[in-house]
């Protein structure tokens, strides 16, 4: 061999010590441990074959009684979580979820030039069901169980008051808002 390829050997062998020794020395300086605890998990129910019924289990409030002790200026702090997804302004634009002004009672799945998920038209049922107070409320808890396949990635608003307070405020997002339900009526005249 040529002291040229000796020397290219050499300085190669002598590059790879180098870069070995100085891992080694690194992994035993700074060795870390596994936590013992994850540091923030993210918990989001998906719905399962049993759920596929559409409909998630009763509130244990009605929504009428929530709706009468709720607040809409605590909903429209509720709704900034809302804000990434979904806008609330009249004429406003659809985002990865459709506009929401005068949602309340208007037909599920209705609004004009959104792209809705198979599963809410087939919920919809042809545009002949609305989104009532209670509609929204359920599907506000949980939205994968209520119309499972539905293309919200949202977990849901676990706090009655905090659903009551955003329902409050979309219901304030209209021209002329829908009239709020009787708290003292039973609760299958709410819908």
């Amino acid at each position: 061999m040529n002291s040229y390829v000796n020397t290219a050997v050499g300085a190669l062998l002598g590059t790879v010590f180098v870069l070995m020794t100085v891992s080694i020395a690194s992994d035993s300086l700074f060795k870390s441990e596994e936590p013992e605890k994850e540091g923030f998990a993210i918990v989001a129910e998906e719905a399962s074959a049993a759920d596929a019924g559409g409909a998630a289990p009763a509130a244990a409030v009605p929504i009428a009684q929530l709706l009468a002790k709720a607040d809409a200026k605590a909903g429209e702090t509720v709704f900034k979580k809302c804000q990434a997804c979904h806008d609330g302004t009249k004429g406003g634009p659809n985002k990865v979820g459709p506009n929401l002004f005068g949602v309340v009672d208007r037909p599920i799945g209705s609004h004009e030039g959104f792209a809705y998920s198979a599963a809410m038209k087939d919920f919809s049922k042809g545009a002949s069901e609305k989104w009532t107070y209670e509609h929204l409320n359920e599907f506000l808890a949980a939205p994968k169980k209520y119309i499972a396949g539905t293309a919200m990635g949202f977990a849901g608003l676990q706090k009655e008051a905090d659903r009551a307070n955003v329902i409050l405020y979309l219901r304030s997002l209209a021209d002329s808002p829908v009239a709020l339900p009787d708290p003292n009526a039973p609760a299958s005249a709410t819908q």
